[in-house]
């Protein structure tokens, strides 16, 4: 995931304007208009390459967005900074969203070292044109109970929010609806678009909204109706992906999925279905944690996953 990586946390505990239209196939022209942008997340898809590098795969194999790395661009001076900016425009390539820089799910001490790095990160993002920072929550705890780690969770993105919006920044958050995860320490937390919503209310800074991914979506048992309650400035950013077969929702292991669309087993057109609906109109990645795309050389990798997204759209 962007920013800190569940993955890592977890083992340490048509090309260009075309491809974007949602399927407009059968649909009218206002529905057709609805964009979304198929964004590039180098790590999700074990692709490790420099964020120049990233914009010129994403370019190559039809993106239009690529994912932000803060930690990069804040190391940049300005000239160098508007130069890669100015490089990113003239590509046709968007940005889609930055990690969040902050670790809020351990000590104080880790969590102010964050929020540091966060306010110097912030003003940087807002120069480089970024405007969307996503985290996302662990649905377990070893040691808090739901309400005890409901509290923390408010207070610290609370003022990792505040920082974010002082900088123009939305602010999305993805919960973790994998059965087996959640049931791998001894207390349970939110793992439900309704829950996070509940969260987000509790944050109340204005920025906040969902990063919603189909693989959590289905997980949580979760239907189109439960994105139709939403409207499109409620949502920060979109994952697709798919399961593999034959296993029991229940025994679903996180970080281990497949490319959207590949299985069938999620319902990915009634996910990108609900998405329209709502007008939804921002970054679309695969975020699979797949051994065997890990595996392939980067361009194989890009060239597997737009096809993925494509072939997801194509459903709809």
């Amino acid at each position: 995931m962007k920013g800190i990586s569940r993955r890592d946390f977890l083992s340490g505990a048509g090309c260009g304007t075309a491809a974007a239209i949602l399927c407009s196939r059968g649909r009218s022209a206002a529905a057709a208009e609805r964009k979304l942008k198929l964004a590039l997340s180098p790590g999700s898809i074990g692709v490790s390459v420099s964020q120049m590098d990233a914009i010129d795969l994403a370019q190559k194999h039809g993106f239009e967005a690529v994912e932000a790395n803060g930690g990069y661009l804040v190391s940049l001076p300005d000239a160098q900074l508007q130069d890669l900016v100015g490089q990113l425009k003239s590509k046709g390539i968007a940005w889609s969203a930055a990690g969040l820089p902050v670790d809020f799910r351990q000590d104080e001490a880790k969590f102010n070292d964050g929020m540091e790095a966060l306010r110097k990160m912030a003003p940087v993002l807002q120069k480089a044109g970024v405007t969307r920072v996503t985290t996302w929550v662990m649905p377990c705890h070893r040691q808090l109970t739901y309400l005890e780690n409901f509290k923390l969770h408010a207070t610290r993105l609370r003022a990792a929010a505040r920082v974010l919006a002082d900088h123009g920044q939305r602010f999305g958050l993805e919960y973790v609806g994998t059965q087996s995860l959640r049931n791998s320490q001894k207390f349970p937390f939110l793992h439900t678009m309704a829950e996070t919503r509940e969260l987000i209310d509790a944050i109340g800074t204005g920025n906040v909204g969902f990063v919603l991914d189909s693989w959590h979506w289905w997980n949580a048992g979760e239907t189109a109706d439960d994105i139709l309650a939403v409207k499109n400035q409620d949502i920060v950013s979109v994952d697709l992906n798919d399961a593999p077969a034959g296993i029991p929702r229940e025994q679903q292991i996180d970080g281990q999925r497949e490319l959207p669309a590949a299985t069938g087993v999620i319902p990915v057109a009634s996910f990108l279905n609900a998405l329209l609906k709502v007008g939804y109109d921002g970054p679309v990645r695969a975020e699979p944690f797949n051994k065997a795309l890990n595996e392939m050389d980067n361009d194989a990798a890009c060239i597997a996953t737009i096809a993925a997204l494509k072939k997801a759209c194509e459903k709809v």
